[in-house]
Order: C-alpha cells, then sequence, then structure tokens
C-alpha cells in the first residue's frame, strides 16, 4: 500500500482558527497552573514504538542490501568512490544504508512540517500573534524571535513562547521553592561552583563543551559538539542555574 498523507477534511476559517487558539492558550495557561510548566513539555517514552521502529529497521537493512547492487543506487557508489584506504572498510550495503537514513530523516522532516499543517494550514504563527501578545511562561511581551512550542507531538497545535520562556521550558526545570540568584551571588556561592565541577568531572566534558551546550539551549539550535547540550541540561537541573546564568559565570570565572 502506497503511503498516503493524513489530510484534515474539516478546515477552519481564519475566524475558527482564532478561536481555535484563544481556548487552546486559554487551557494551557490553566494546565500549568495545576502541574507546573511540565506541561508544555510532555514526551512519550520512546520504548513505545520500538516494535515498529525495529520493523523500520529491518526493512532499511534489508533493502540496504537489495539496492547497494544494482540500478540508481549502485551507479551513484560506484561514481562516488571512498578513499582506497576507506574502500575495504565502508562495505556497499552500509553506504547504501546510511544513504536511507539521511532520506528517511529528510522524508521525516517534510512529514512532520505537514503535520504542523494539519489543523492550521501554514499560517501557525500569524494565528498565534493574533491570539497572544505576551509569553504564558515568563510573562514578557512578545518580540520578533518568538518561538513556536510543541507541548507534545501529537499533531495538537504549538504555542508562541518567548525565546527565553522556550528556553526555560525545554532546558531549566528549577527544584520547588529553588531561588534563581543573582549572578554576583552565582559567583561567590562556591557550593553552585563546586556542584558545576563535579558533573564535568563525573561528565569528563570540557568548559568549551558547556559554553557551546549553554549558547546552543538560548539558541534552540543543535550547533555544538555531541553531548554539549546534554551536559548543559544537566547542569541547568542539578543547579537550578539557566543558560544565560551559567554563561555569565563562566565569564566571570574566564572559562
Amino acid at each position: 500500500m502506497a503511503f498516503k498523507r493524513f489530510e484534515n477534511e474539516n478546515t477552519l476559517n481564519k475566524k475558527e482558527k482564532v478561536e481555535l487558539i484563544t481556548e487552546y492558550v486559554d487551557y494551557y495557561k490553566i494546565l500549568i497552573a495545576e502541574k507546573g510548566l511540565d506541561a508544555l513539555n510532555v514526551k512519550i517514552p520512546r520504548n513505545a514504538f520500538e516494535s515498529i521502529l525495529d520493523k523500520i529497521g529491518e526493512i532499511l537493512i534489508e533493502e540496504s542490501v537489495k539496492i547497494s547492487k544494482n540500478g540508481v543506487v549502485k551507479e551513484f557508489l560506484d561514481s562516488n568512490p571512498v578513499p582506497p584506504h576507506m574502500s575495504d572498510l565502508l562495505p556497499d550495503e552500509f553506504r547504501t544504508f546510511s544513504l536511507m537514513l539521511n532520506a528517511l530523516k529528510q522524508w521525516v522532516s517534510a512529514e512532520s512540517a505537514a503535520t504542523d499543517r494539519y489543523l492550521l494550514g501554514g499560517t501557525a504563527r500569524q494565528t498565534c500573534r493574533g491570539v497572544v501578545s505576551k509569553c504564558i511562561v515568563t510573562g514578557e511581551v512578545l518580540s520578533q524571535d518568538a518561538e513556536l512550542h510543541h507541548p507534545a507531538r501529537d499533531g495538537r497545535p504549538p504555542i508562541l513562547l518567548s525565546k527565553q520562556g522556550h528556553t526555560i521550558v525545554e532546558g531549566f526545570k528549577p527544584k520547588p521553592n529553588t531561588k534563581i540568584i543573582d549572578i554576583d551571588e552565582q559567583d561567590s556561592n562556591s557550593e553552585i561552583w563546586e556542584k558545576i565541577k563535579q558533573i564535568r568531572t563525573e561528565k569528563h566534558m570540557s568548559w568549551v563543551q558547556l559554553r557551546e551546550g549553554c549558547t546552543a539551549i538560548i539558541d534552540g539550535s543543535n550547533i555544538c559538539r555531541p553531548g554539549a547540550k546534554s551536559f548543559a541540561n544537566k547542569i541547568i537541573k542539578e543547579t537550578g542555574l539557566n543558560a544565560n546564568q551559567i554563561i555569565r559565570l563562566l565569564e566571570l570565572k574566564k572559562l
């Protein structure tokens, strides 16, 4: 059976979209008050889809072996040989598998974008801006760098948050009653600094990786070395500091 994308048979007009998002934002305001910011960042365990992901993996491997032997893929492999010293280390079926993973990644990206358009079409940002003027996380006025955030990746629309609000939801979850101390207190608070050094030693990471991870969290990107973002998130969760505060602390420590 050929793949056919889900299509919304109940398309909404502009007025209906505005009403929908207004109710949606109000719903999350109540949910945040009841359950905290975790309500804006709900994720299903990966093992819930383990069986289907295994099947996809099996198909990719089987097809990689099959199509690496002839046709367009074989022609591509022959036209783009690897350096001689790698030829025995990278068999054609593995190279094909890698190419298929990249194609799958592009397909997933396109289909994810399509799910975002299911309810609101291509007007999510405009509709959200017409409904909310302040971030429901920080209360600050939404500027041009506001970001769309998905509370759960199950097809529900995104919510427009400020850049700082998005950073807080994605990477900063303070412990109950945690005081967000100012930078002067941070610099002199040896307990927090010792905790950061302890985590760094346990993770075998560098100060450069910590800075890169914090910068990636602030920018909402993945432009950093492997493990840097998770390293920064670990320190954020353990210390109650946010990414900006950690970078400032590194500056004060001349690191």
